[in-house]
């Protein structure tokens, strides 16, 4: 199917600096959130390496565990954001965050399989739609044109989380270790769940629902604002069950599930891939599992700003997807050698972030209101699928075959075929013009 060359996003109304202010007062909070979010999601990646023996968790059980965080996700993930539209931003995020920051504490008294998959499964319930309901919370703030900037600092707390979450998990359970009778892991838990209670309270207090709630705009700035949003997204679709039709979105979806089951993977099983390639202490883990991330961070900066610059998104997307593939091709086989297999990681991983990062500038661009704030979920659950399938998987392979091998090269598979996905599936914006659904709103997240 031909693809027509994509032209730049058409231009805004507002001075720069109204943006940049925009951007001070809202995405710090917002990336404090979501950074709190990832680590909540992923530290069971560390936890396993202290909690396996104490709790008695195989390798399959653990990878279910997983995964099945994603499952309670997928399922309540529409319903909050459509949820949203109706009592606001502000009143959402507070209910996520209060609910999964208590449900992360209470991860510290799992004592055997079905209790830490129920509470794995709970955390997801409680967590569903915050992602997307603050990618489409950003539709409020930014017109296209701006969106991928916007999206890469949004996007910053999935690589920032791993990258400092890693080093802070591993240090925790080796230096609380037994204190107050507790253990590492379980300190842990109680560390890095608490901040999302009171920042749960935060949100409630200081966070618009919207720049007509934001006191900090003059009159005059709010009338430029809709200016901007009017005329980026005046094309729109409104209706959500329109959005459950068409098949623009069914292809982003796809390109999304192979692209998260890539993400998830690896960050639910590099600390264990890091032990079996002779890396034995907890805190030189945490450390090494930072680097990939480090990586990304940059990345995922120069590829938003360059799309947003030349207006152009499939090959933002396609190509850092294809890379990833290749480097966690390179990755399964060469685990018996630790530079080449690390290298491979890291390049696999910032690539992976970055395609990440354009994705999600996408759905905003055809969808508007109830089908937006549907729409963005929608997209973001069948993806997140993938967050269920990758380590189920990967654990599944290893208790059988005892290596992670078969499994990481499973998502080599996955991570072609979304490429293939994102770089055939087009979204028309303007009439005459095409934008390859590879620009994305995390969150993205």
């Amino acid at each position: 199917m031909a693809i027509e060359k994509e032209g730049a996003a058409p231009p805004t109304v507002a001075p720069p600096e109204l943006y940049r202010r925009i951007g001070w007062r809202i995405l710090p909070l917002l990336v404090i959130c979501y950074l709190f979010a990832y680590i909540d999601r992923v530290n069971i990646g560390f936890a396993k390496l202290q909690m396996a023996e104490d709790v008695g968790i195989s390798e399959s059980v653990f990878g279910l565990a997983a995964g099945i965080f994603f499952l309670g996700y997928v399922l309540f993930e529409v319903p909050s954001n459509l949820l949203l539209r109706r009592i606001g931003t502000r009143k959402t995020l507070f209910r996520i965050m209060l609910l999964w920051g208590i449900t992360s504490v209470a991860m510290l008294f799992v004592h055997d399989a079905t209790s830490f998959y129920v509470l794995r499964f709970l955390l997801g319930v409680f967590e569903a739609g915050f992602a997307p309901g603050i990618i489409f919370y950003l539709t409020y703030w930014y017109p296209r044109a701006r969106t991928g900037a916007a999206m890469s600092v949004l996007m910053i707390p999935g690589p920032l989380g791993s990258m400092l979450g890693g080093p802070a998990s591993s240090l925790i359970i080796s230096g609380l270790d037994g204190s107050a009778g507790l253990a590492g892991w379980q300190w842990m838990f109680l560390v890095e769940g608490l901040p999302c209670v009171v920042l749960a309270f935060v949100v409630l207090k200081v966070l618009p629902n919207g720049p007509g709630d934001a006191r900090w705009l003059t009159p005059g700035e709010r009338s430029l604002l809709a200016q901007d949003l009017a005329g980026s997204h005046e094309s729109g679709e409104h209706r959500f069950r329109k959005v459950l039709t068409d098949p623009r979105v069914y292809g982003l979806a796809f390109g999304y599930f192979c692209l998260i089951s890539g993400l998830y993977g690896v960050s639910f099983w590099l600390p264990t891939i890091l032990s079996e390639n002779g890396v034995r202490s907890v805190v030189a883990i945490g450390l090494w599992s930072a680097v990939p991330y480090a990586a990304a961070l940059v990345l995922m900066r120069v590829l938003a700003r360059h799309s947003d610059a030349t207006g152009e998104r499939r090959r933002h997307t396609v190509v850092p997807t294809v890379v990833a593939a290749a480097g966690m091709a390179v990755a399964a086989v060469t685990g018996s050698a630790f530079g080449v297999s690390m290298i491979a990681l890291i390049v696999a991983t910032a690539c992976m972030w970055g395609a990440y990062t354009v994705f999600w500038s996408v759905p905003a661009t055809f969808l508007k209101g109830d089908a937006a704030a549907g729409g963005i979920a929608f997209i973001n659950s069948i993806g997140l699928l993938g967050g269920f399938f990758s380590p189920t998987l990967i654990g599944y392979v290893k208790e059988t075959t005892g290596s992670t091998e078969i499994g990481l090269l499973t998502l080599v598979g996955l991570l072609v075929a979304g490429a293939v996905s994102l770089a055939v599936t087009r979204v028309r914006t303007e009439p005459g013009r095409t934008v390859p659904a590879a620009n994305g709103a995390e969150v993205a997240r």
